[in-house]
């Protein structure tokens, strides 16, 4: 289909999709908007380099692609403002005042309200899009924490955090499940050697006090980090993929007290293909395991025998989860089914559209929400997986370009485009989370997707 006629105009009802796994339709190639021309940011005091730099970013922009912690942070001040009068011990959440651009993060007041001026349009945000756009991994988790929970009141925190280490990807991605009901506890990621500071202000804001929904822990400690003092945590120890990915589904069995309805099946040595499995996981509740690309896991085996006959879904081709593997999955006495695509960028897509019985997004049609990462960036879809998990709902879809929307992308949003005749106020609408900074996913970018995702008029009026 095209931009010109959206499948869904003025729809009452959902249309249903195939029940199995499909290429999106192809689409006409539309010609891309002019990116929209940007205010020069005001000056800035340097700041330090940061220990791991990007890909640089033009400098009209490097004051723009700032967090969503930001915005959270003007709102906690608000309330901060608001309640001056009050004892110091009545629970106000703290300030949370953390000021990251593009080029490093640094811990600055806002001066005279300028913070809202400084996340900038539209690298912030879009009528369709909204960028948590921090220098790192760990910025974009605290970021994506708060925009879930912005910590202002005891309803809008997380019973607990869990905290995964900086380089462990694939227990990020195993610990998006704890994001699920009944648990709803967000990613953020912590050190051997002490707390990042974005982690630091996220949990001084978040407060996580744990309760009968965490099994009484504040923390869930994944790998080798340090627990912040004064709180309890439930830690895994760490291990390889596979070793930790099967302990964190026995601790989400524990806390939820039920077998799960499903479990993903992810590849441990293609992250790209694994990603997407974060965002269902916290949507689901659905636990991850991980397998080698040739030969099962013992830990992973020992996981689908105490899961006997649950549904497996495998994420990725045969060169990342081969066929001999699932063979062996099946030899357990479990139906297995695989969900793939050419690249991770069409495997993801194929993943939101995917619908079998009561497992997958069924996405496709309008009316959605998604996320948008790099596909070379595992941590980034880790962190964003809370995002999957409240607001808009919805799947986890890659870019392989900095610069440049996949054409099947774009293709697939082409066909979930809402549309309407007559009025648009009625209509369905999607919204896009961008995940990562300029120099992953560019300005130009981000405005392509916006203009895919609008809501687009349809026919005439009679």
């Amino acid at each position: 289909m095209s931009a010109d006629r959206p499948i869904n105009a003025d729809v009452e009802g959902q249309q249903e999709p195939p029940e199995s796994v499909g290429k999106p339709k192809d689409a006409e190639e539309q010609p891309k908007a002019a990116p929209r021309k940007e205010p020069t940011p005001k000056p800035a005091d340097p700041a330090p380099s940061p220990p791991r730099r990007r890909r640089g970013i033009p400098g009209a922009i490097k004051l723009v692609s700032a967090l969503v912690l930001i915005a959270v942070a003007f709102i906690v001040l608000a309330v901060v403002a608001g309640s001056g009068s009050k004892k110091s011990d009545e629970g106000a959440a703290p300030s949370v005042t953390t000021t990251v651009t593009s080029e490093s993060p640094s811990t600055s007041e806002p001066e005279g309200g300028g913070g809202a001026a400084e996340l900038g349009y539209p690298a912030f945000a879009t009528s369709n899009t909204t960028r948590i756009g921090g220098p790192d991994p760990v910025s974009n988790a605290a970021a994506a924490a708060l925009a879930v929970f912005p910590g202002t009141s005891e309803k809008q925190r997380p019973v607990a955090v869990a905290l995964v280490g900086t380089e462990d990807w694939a227990g990020a991605i195993a610990a998006a499940v704890l994001m699920a009901e009944p648990i709803r506890a967000p990613l953020l990621f912590g050190e051997a050697g002490g707390v990042p500071g974005p982690t630091a202000e996220a949990l001084g804001a978040l407060q996580p006090g744990g309760g009968a929904a965490s099994g009484g822990d504040a923390v869930f400690a994944v790998g080798d980090v340090q627990v912040p003092d004064g709180m309890s945590a439930a830690k895994v120890a760490a291990g390889d993929a596979a070793t930790e990915a099967a302990a964190i589904a026995r601790l989400r069995d524990r806390i939820a007290g039920s077998k799960p309805r499903a479990v993903i099946l992810a590849s441990s040595s293609e992250p790209a293909f694994a990603a997407p499995a974060a965002a269902y996981a916290a949507r689901s509740g659905d636990p991850i395991l991980f397998t080698d690309a040739k030969e099962l896991p013992q830990e992973t085996i020992a996981a689908l025998r105490r899961h006997k006959n649950v549904p497996v879904y495998a994420l990725g081709p045969g060169s990342a989860i081969s066929g001999k593997v699932l063979k062996e999955v099946e030899g357990l006495g479990t139906k297995v089914k695989r969900i793939s695509g050419d690249n991770p960028v069409a495997a993801a897509i194929a993943f939101a559209r995917y619908d079998h019985g009561n497992f997958g997004w069924h996405v496709s049609d309008p009316g959605h929400g998604f996320v948008l990462a790099r596909s070379d960036a595992p941590l980034e879809a880790a962190a964003a997986a809370p995002l999957s998990a409240s607001g808009t709902w919805g799947p986890l879809l890659l870019t392989d370009s900095a610069d440049t929307l996949p054409s099947e992308l774009r293709g697939y949003f082409l066909d979930v485009k809402p549309g309407y005749t007559t009025d648009p106020t009625r209509a369905f609408y999607n919204h896009v989370w961008i995940v990562g900074d300029a120099g992953q996913i560019s300005v130009e970018q981000q405005a392509e997707v916006n203009e895919v995702a609008e809501l687009a008029k349809i026919g005439s009026e009679e």
